[in-house]
């Protein structure tokens, strides 16, 4: 089934794509802002499967708190693999990178750089660091 949801997210032009039984869920906005949509909505992720062209150690935290079981990434921080692990996440990564630069390539992820001193079991204190990050984001534009 993760095959699947691979060939899913790299046909379809998704950002990330989650498998909950028969219900599919796809997006196409970047960054960590679908997977905060999907927590907020109160639907059930538990033991979904998500494919996800970049995870970062905020979406990490995210696909924790979504509960999913099992999480493919075209490209995953060291410290998303290590906040899945420690949370037993089942995941796989095309490439594994040290951390997630920004989009002008320059520098640190705002959301990776956010969550970067949270404990890796501390996916509770990263929703409210995350919500935080991404509303002095919004603002800025």
């Amino acid at each position: 089934m993760l095959n699947t949801l691979k060939t899913v997210l790299k046909s379809g032009d998704f950002t990330c794509v989650i498998q909950q039984g028969e219900r599919r869920y796809t997006a196409r906005a970047r960054g960590v802002a679908p997977l905060l949509s999907f927590y907020r909505s109160g639907e059930d992720f538990h033991g979904a499967l998500a494919a996800d062209k970049v995870v970062g150690a905020a979406a990490a935290y995210l696909y924790v708190l979504l509960g999913v079981g099992q999480v493919y990434a075209g490209v995953m921080s060291e410290r998303a693999a290590a906040v899945l692990t420690e949370n037993g996440i089942l995941f796989e990564a095309d490439v594994l990178v040290p951390l997630i630069k920004n989009r002008t390539g320059d520098g640190f992820c705002p959301m990776e750089r956010a969550v970067w001193h949270l404990s890796l079991s501390d996916a509770q204190g990263a929703i409210a660091v995350i919500e935080t990050t991404m509303a002095r984001l919004i603002a800025k534009k």
